[in-house]
């Protein structure tokens, strides 16, 4: 069964940082866009940052462009990202989502093909 399993959330102070990563079960996922989203109490899920599978293209959401950073390495099958300036906004359910396209980002969760349980990030004031 294909798995995906994120590691390193926590609780942290606004202006802090906190590193997520995620570890793919399946080597064919190195083929893959990998990507986060989040989703905060009440809210829907939304993207954070993705990357293709070679790293040719690599998107941000507005909202964490310039304080987070997303990275993978193929030979672990792993995707990280790094999050600095955290706001109290930032807290949320990380969570680590694979999409079988190779060579473009589509944004939309639905478009992302395999997910992780989440990972709980909160940032206190």
């Amino acid at each position: 069964q294909v798995q995906l399993v994120e590691s390193g959330g926590g609780l942290v102070q606004a202006g802090g940082s906190l590193r997520l990563s995620c570890a793919a079960s399946e080597r064919s996922f190195r083929t893959y866009t990998m990507g986060w989203f989040r989703q905060a109490p009440g809210k829907e899920r939304e993207f954070v940052a993705a990357m293709t599978w070679n790293g040719d293209i690599t998107e941000y959401a507005d909202s964490v462009k310039g304080r987070f950073t997303i990275s993978r390495d193929n030979a672990k099958n792993t995707v990280d990202l790094q999050m600095n300036s955290l706001k109290p906004e930032d807290t949320a359910v990380y969570y680590c989502a694979v999409s079988r396209s190779r060579f473009y980002i589509n944004r939309a969760p639905g478009s992302f093909d395999y997910w992780g349980q989440g990972t709980q990030v909160t940032v206190s004031s």
